[in-house]
């Protein structure tokens, strides 16, 4: 047990050499103790001292780990840009001294030190959608050139290039290569050129439409070509604006393979057109369209129409708006009578010239249309647009919207050579188009062909 002598607080006072009582300010006025554990008396032991030059010194970690703001790096201005002031600079962009492609990296230049869009427009007149296409250009053909483009090419872009670069941006290296090429032969202007690069970068994603094999992904003029043909199959079959389609499809497809499927399709409007009216009546298109993400917004026309669900009865089909219009400047739509179910579709060929009738039947399942025998569809919801105008059946390869075996209890789609076998000659309506849901994913597309 420790003794209460031995375990009194003894007060411990520093001192120097000359035994005088050392003092700090950082010392505290109270004594240290040091607490006693046996009848020993403390004896100093041996002092070592120990050079500060012997401890490698290290700096803390801390220390070393200094924030850096991010610096952009500087902008390649051209060497005979780059002892001019501010002021000079301002000056070759407002006069244009020289190429645009030379005197466009001045523009990020001028933005590093300090101004806007605004003020740039301000001080040179360049508009700030311009500076962007100027800029933008000018890294498309500095692209061209590393990518070893032919040199008569790149240079053709030398007088007023700029606009027709900057709707190649979205291409890959080698694709703007190939496009430059195009844009140059075809001498197409700036609409032409937005066209050029919406077709090949829309092209990869139409794997699976109809003919889509007939036309080549490496020439762009193939890519520019297959979406005008695209363009000629939403009209009708034979029309004016068919024909014009697959006319601008001829002169824009490069590859054999693609001007023979085009050539054919013109040589078979125009037989077409050469027939009677019973005979072109006869035929019945029905095209199946998968409504993209996005479409309703963005296109310049629509359609809205009345929806019954595939369970409803011929009565509801009846009772269904049969007129529904835009009025007044806004476009106000108007209908004949209160319904509970509408839909809106882009304003596509087959229902866009329709007076009234039109009529929509919503399926909750694709496997219920005529599909060819051993083919397998993923189970998806359509949309099947009828006419209710023309209930004669008339096409053996026509497509007729009736009820489940006469009984008035729920829909189908069935054949006109089905129906004529049956001795039918009526139905609820013509059907104009089936359309599917829209889905990120392209695959599993239905081709025409699954209508034969």
């Amino acid at each position: 047990m420790f003794s209460p002598a031995l375990n009194a607080h003894k007060p411990l006072f520093l001192s120097n050499s000359n035994n005088k009582p050392f003092s700090s300010p950082f010392l505290t006025q109270q004594p240290l103790f040091f607490l006693r554990l046996s009848k020993t008396h403390f004896k100093p032991t041996t002092t070592l001292s120990v050079s500060a030059t012997l401890i490698p010194s290290s700096p803390s970690p801390s220390i070393q780990q200094h924030y850096q703001p991010y610096k952009p790096p500087p902008s390649p201005i051209p060497s005979q840009y780059k002892s001019l002031d501010t002021p000079s600079r301002l000056e070759i962009l407002s006069n244009r001294l020289g190429l645009w492609y030379e005197y466009a990296p001045l523009i990020p230049s001028l933005f590093q030190e300090g101004l806007t869009p605004s003020s740039l427009e301000e001080a040179t007149g360049i508009s700030g959608v311009e500076q962007n296409r100027l800029v933008v250009g000018a890294k498309v053909r500095d692209s061209l050139v590393q990518s070893n483009t032919d040199p008569e090419i790149v240079a053709s872009f030398d007088l007023g290039g700029a606009e027709l670069l900057y709707e190649i941006r979205l291409l890959s290296a080698s694709q703007r290569a190939a496009a430059s090429r195009y844009i140059v032969l075809s001498k197409l202007d700036a609409k032409g050129a937005q066209d050029l690069a919406r077709a090949m970068k829309d092209f990869p994603r139409r794997r699976g439409d109809k003919f889509w094999e007939n036309f080549d992904y490496t020439l762009p003029g193939d890519c520019l070509s297959f979406m005008y043909y695209r363009q000629s199959r939403e009209h009708k079959k034979p029309s004016e604006s068919r024909a014009n389609a697959l006319q601008m499809a001829l002169e824009a497809a490069e590859s054999e393979k693609a001007k023979s499927l085009v050539l054919k399709e013109l040589e078979e409007g125009g037989e077409r057109k050469e027939r009677e009216d019973g005979e072109i009546a006869d035929g019945v298109p029905v095209p199946v369209v998968r409504l993209k993400i996005g479409e309703v917004a963005e296109a310049t026309s629509v359609v809205v129409l009345p929806v019954c669900r595939s369970e409803d009865g011929e009565r509801k089909i009846l009772e269904a708006p049969w007129e529904c219009r835009g009025q007044g400047e806004f476009g106000v739509v108007v209908a004949e009578k209160g319904w509970e179910r509408w839909v809106v579709l882009p304003g596509w060929e087959p229902v866009l010239g329709l007076g009234g009738g039109a009529v929509v039947v919503a399926f909750p399942d694709a496997r219920v249309l005529p599909w060819k025998a051993n083919r397998w569809y993923r189970e998806e919801s359509i949309l099947v647009v009828a006419d209710r105008g023309r209930k004669e059946v008339k096409a053996d390869d026509g497509f007729y919207l009736v009820t489940l075996d006469g009984t008035g209890g729920g829909f189908k789609v069935e054949r006109g050579s089905d129906l004529k076998e049956r001795n039918v000659v009526e139905c609820l309506g013509t059907v104009l188009m089936v359309v599917r849901p829209p889905r990120y994913d392209t695959d599993d597309q239905m081709n025409d062909e699954d209508w034969n």
